[in-house]
């Protein structure tokens, strides 16, 4: 046995040497799964958490996008300090909850999502989630190209040089050609969501009001109308979203995770959510002081309009960093949705897809993300769109499609044959089945009230 043992070695060591059935990309993520063993065997924790964490952070904070950032802002200018800060910690539990399948899911079966659904519902279902997925996330990339253009025109940058500054940045974070590094890249600009926390404090909250908005769930101005639900579908929509599920389980299988990362994929899911909550309220409480200054934001057209309105009410410091937070926002969104897309469309086509790949061996899955990117841009600098309208209404839409993906996403953590112990429990179960029911009743209650606008108040 141990004969047979010592052959296997070095017919292996022989095959690394000669670069047979051995490949870059298998050599980059093997250099990252032998630093991850080093330092569990020496049981340094704080090193083991730096080096696993990055997909559930990236997520969290890349879904803080611009679309995002404009309905938090949208929401604290409408309603103030009330009913929606505790709601939108409810919403990044509910996203906790979400991700933390995908991260077992990756886990276990070292797979895409894309990949998985074919494999184990065939190709309708296969098409049908890709469908869902590409369609969102053109969508949703138009939006972030808006943010980036409405961030720079706040400092008079002129449309066209925000959009290519935009996709340079974009395209020229594909050319790193390795995981690792593009990860921690990302992570680097997604710190720059943390700015609307000084702006926030430029506002001067009042901390008792926060208090009693968390305690109590109120007070909700004006009550629940069309204008209201629709805020409620957006602030969903902000925080739990398909191309989250297909990033975060893709990028755990490029990072390499294994079952015995899941305790660190679990805390880095659950950091990237509280700082990810943390970003999405300071939003909120840094645009109140509209709310309290009954500004009028229907004849806002886009991010810049809340930072050129907060400029007299949190100064000139506290406007410029929410303006540059919104391009922030729409930049590292830009990075890792059209990254979402690209894993999810080499794996439907079952292309080679990793970020250790060079250009000629993952030319499909570059090829997705600068299409797609350029595509957005292309759209944003169309005259006369109603950007705020369409910035909005990106994350309604991306609420009504999540019932779908939550679907198929629980369906897959249920299977036992690919799964291996890692399956739901009964809890886990529960509390995905209210997040798909609770998200189906909002999308119907948004669909009736579209239909039948009298129903409600305005």
């Amino acid at each position: 046995m141990s004969l047979d043992l010592n052959v296997a070695k070095a017919t292996f060591n022989q095959q690394a040497m000669n670069h047979e059935n051995f490949t870059r990309e298998d050599f980059l993520r093997a250099q990252d799964r032998q630093k991850v063993q080093q330092s569990r065997a020496s049981k340094n924790w704080p090193r083991l958490i730096w080096l696993l964490a990055g997909p559930g952070i990236l997520v969290m904070l890349g879904e803080n996008d611009g679309p995002s950032m404009v309905s938090y802002a949208t929401t604290g200018a409408s309603y103030g300090i009330g009913f929606f800060v505790p709601f939108i910690l409810l919403t990044f539990l509910m996203a906790f909850v979400v991700q933390e399948m995908t991260v077992r899911l990756g886990a276990a079966t070292h797979r895409g999502h894309a990949e998985l659904i074919f494999q184990r519902f065939g190709p309708f279902w296969g098409y049908f989630a890709m469908a869902d997925l590409v369609f969102g996330n053109l969508l949703t990339l138009v939006t972030e190209f808006i943010a980036i253009q409405a961030g720079g025109l706040y400092f008079s940058i002129p449309n066209w040089i925000s959009v290519l500054g935009g996709v340079l940045i974009v395209i020229s974070s594909l050319a790193l050609r390795r995981y690792a590094t593009w990860e921690r890249v990302v992570l680097t600009l997604a710190a720059g969501n943390l700015l609307f926390i000084p702006a926030a404090l430029l506002a001067h909250p009042n901390p008792a009001a926060i208090a009693h908005a968390m305690a109590t769930w109120g007070p909700l101005p004006g009550g629940m109308g069309t204008a209201f639900i629709t805020l409620i579908l957006a602030n969903i929509g902000a925080t739990v979203t398909p191309w989250m599920i297909f990033f975060q389980q893709s990028a755990v299988v490029d990072k390499g995770l294994t079952r015995a990362d899941l305790p660190q994929g679990r805390i880095d899911t659950a950091l990237g959510a509280s700082l990810a909550a943390i970003a999405a309220i300071a939003t909120l409480t840094a645009a109140a002081p509209l709310f309290a200054a009954h500004t009028d934001i229907s004849q806002f057209a886009s991010g810049a309009d809340f930072a050129t309105a907060l400029k007299p009410l949190i100064g000139s410091t506290g406007a410029s960093l929410f303006a540059l937070g919104i391009i922030e926002a729409g930049l590292v969104a830009a990075m890792t949705i059209s990254t979402s897309s690209s894993y999810a469309l080499a794996e439907a086509l079952s292309a080679r897809h990793s970020f250790n790949l060079d250009f000629a061996s993952g030319w499909l899955f570059y090829s997705a993300a600068i299409v797609s990117t350029l595509f957005a841009a292309v759209v944003v600098l169309i005259p006369g769109a109603p950007l705020l309208a369409m910035t909005l209404t990106v994350n309604v839409i991306a609420t009504l499609l999540m019932a779908p993906a939550l679907l198929l996403l629980l369906l897959l953590v249920n299977d036992r044959a690919i799964m291996a112990g890692l399956h739901n429990g009964w809890l886990a179960n529960l509390a995905g089945g209210a997040i798909v029911i609770f998200i189906c009743l909002a999308g119907t209650l948004y669909g009736v009230i579209t239909v039948f606008p009298n129903l409600v108040g305005t």
